[in-house]
């Protein structure tokens, strides 16, 4: 079986991202990234995903992006809550981290060297999501190109690296029926920015509010623990 790469967040969209890829017929070696972040119980979820789909390995690197700070999930700055649909569609909102999906990509990319894998899959999403630019179609090709400019399996010729981003068109909706249909349990994935002590989704949070529309419109029961749900 070929080998792939799935950066895996513990989230709905990554954990379809690792769905999508086992149907691929690749072995899935299952990568996460504690960076500090306030909803790093999203790291157990990812743990519980990566089981549950068969990943054949799950590793977590630790580093710490609240160094670098200027985003609501690494600093001390509130995390938007309640916003309407339409404010929701402009604009790039504080809780974009500055660099991340660059940061672990690039991660992503010296695992899939080590293990020599040459597909990388990541659950970025361009349609449902808060216009982060590293979200991005132009961005993930982008990437594709200094893979293979930067690394020593690609120069020497061994293989071309690819970026996979199934998700980047799809709907919310779209991607849970996909995962739905795949076998994913989504009641071990978590969304929410700012989850509360024992990691119930807070429900209010931009991204909270993305997947509970999501489950609305695909018609599928939505398996969440809200905090006052």
């Amino acid at each position: 079986m070929p080998r792939a790469v799935v950066l895996l967040s513990g989230g709905l969209d990554s954990a379809t991202a690792l769905a999508v890829a086992r149907a691929q017929g690749y072995e899935t070696y299952a990568l996460s990234v504690d960076y500090g972040q306030r909803h790093r119980v999203e790291l157990e979820r990812a743990a519980a995903v990566a089981r549950q789909l068969g990943a054949a390995r799950h590793v977590t690197v630790r580093l710490d992006l609240r160094a670098v700070g200027g985003s609501a999930l690494t600093s001390d700055i509130d995390v938007p809550k309640d916003r309407p649909t339409d404010a929701m569609a402009v604009g790039i909102p504080v809780t974009y981290v500055p660099a991340r999906n660059t940061v672990l990509l690039a991660l992503a990319l010296g695992y899939a060297e080590t293990v020599e894998a040459f597909d990388i899959f990541i659950g970025a999403n361009a349609i449902d999501y808060s216009g982060y630019p590293d979200c991005r179609p132009e961005f993930l090709a982008a990437f594709e190109q200094l893979a293979n400019v930067a690394t020593k399996a690609a120069v020497e010729g061994r293989g071309r690296f690819r970026v996979h981003a199934p998700l980047v068109s799809l709907s919310k909706a779209e991607i849970i029926r996909t995962g739905s249909g795949l076998g994913v349990d989504y009641g071990l994935t978590l969304s929410c920015y700012d989850p509360d002590a024992e990691g119930r989704a807070c429900g209010r949070c931009d991204s909270c509010q993305f997947r509970r529309q999501g489950f609305l419109a695909a018609e599928v029961e939505d398996p969440t623990d809200y905090q006052n749900s």
